[in-house]
């Protein structure tokens, strides 16, 4: 929106034209959830207590949870918010992708908003149930799929957007063709769930999101760039340099809202915001061709979700776990670990996962 305010600012002022940058309006966007981030949060978070809205703990977690029963959530509302009033004052809003990766972010942010307000509100503990809360997933992923494929399509661009790059190989390449939807689909929907799964402690999941959304920017940028895909060897896509000002946006959000989520949290993301993150990183990455990249990079919340699968399937098939508790978190939490350092010490490990990703566009 300020992008077309400053076109016209600059036949009077030529200096308003560094607001074509990309770069600067990534920081100011970055800025501007930061900023919204910490205007809104007490408000917000003094309406949720007024509200008791609360966060309900499970009976049979770590016993340092208890303490936490009644602590404000929802505040996903303010991340999503702060995003998406950032993009759209600092995108191109004639750049088809950010309507994507918004449109994605918002729908499942509307049905974890159902889902916690069923939980929070209704008391109703079940929520929504797996099989409404995946039906409605798989549409939006599915129209956001379908809408990347048909623009590709249109565009002349099919065969970069539905090839699956294999990261430190230059020439080892998967074509993938109609087949591409279900990796979008899959990429959307399963991201989602592995970031819902692995909130579950104070700032846990918030600066994992913070770094490879961030990052995932930085491959927006160079993938949108003629001259720098060229040189580093990747496929250039016209347009994705846009979603770095969203990318920015949200790492500005995801820090303003760490802030109050530290340990000790005052504040929740709940099921609005992990849902709506996880499927955002998943879209971000299949626009700017990095879906494995992102699997490495987001590792932590990979294989938070496969503690999950191989504790249920493990009990199921033996009637034994192989975890004291999943998600993996707990699991070290019941070992005796302070969760302020499971929390570190996770973030530590994404840091290092991110730079592994980021060396992929040299490594080839």
């Amino acid at each position: 929106m300020l992008l077309y305010f400053a076109n016209y600012l600059t036949q009077f002022e030529p200096g308003f034209d560094v607001f074509h940058y990309l770069t600067m309006r990534a920081i100011l966007g970055a800025l501007t959830a930061l900023i919204l981030s910490f205007v809104i949060g007490p408000r917000m978070i003094a309406k949720l207590n007024d509200n008791q809205i609360g966060q309900p703990i499970r009976d049979d977690g770590p016993k340092s949870h208890i303490p936490k029963a009644g602590t404000p959530t929802m505040g996903g509302t303010l991340i999503l918010t702060a995003i998406a009033v950032s993009t759209v004052l600092w995108a191109d809003l004639e750049n088809v992708f950010i309507w994507i990766v918004l449109f994605v972010m918002l729908s499942f942010g509307v049905i974890g908003y159902v889902d916690d307000y069923k939980k929070l509100v209704l008391r109703n503990p079940a929520g929504l149930s797996v099989k409404q809360k995946l039906f409605w997933q798989s549409l939006a992923a599915l129209i956001a799929a379908g809408a990347l494929y048909m623009y590709a399509l249109e565009n002349g661009t099919l065969d970069t957007a539905t090839t699956l790059l294999i990261p430190y190989f230059k020439d080892l390449k998967i074509s993938l063709g109609w087949f591409q939807i279900v990796i979008t689909y899959l990429f959307i929907v399963g991201f989602s769930n592995a970031v819902n799964l692995t909130d579950g402690l104070d700032g846990l999941a918030i600066m994992p999101i913070v770094l490879v959304g961030g990052t995932l920017g930085l491959f927006a940028y160079v993938t949108g760039n003629v001259n720098f895909s060229g040189y580093l060897g990747i496929p250039y896509v016209a347009g994705t340099g846009e979603i770095m000002v969203f990318c920015a946006a949200l790492a500005g959000a995801g820090l303003g809202f760490l802030w109050f989520n530290t340990y000790p949290a005052q504040v929740f993301m709940g099921d609005i915001g992990a849902l709506a993150l996880g499927a955002t990183l998943g879209v971000v990455a299949v626009v700017v061709r990095q879906e494995i990249v992102l699997a490495i990079m987001g590792g932590v919340f990979v294989v938070e979700t496969l503690s999950v699968i191989i504790q249920v399937a493990s009990f199921k098939l033996t009637g034994k776990r192989v975890f004291r508790m999943a998600p993996l978190h707990h699991h070290f939490e019941l070992k005796g670990w302070a969760e302020p350092k499971v929390i570190v010490r996770f973030w530590i490990i994404t840091v290092i996962l991110v730079l592994i990703g980021l060396a992929s566009l040299k490594v080839r």
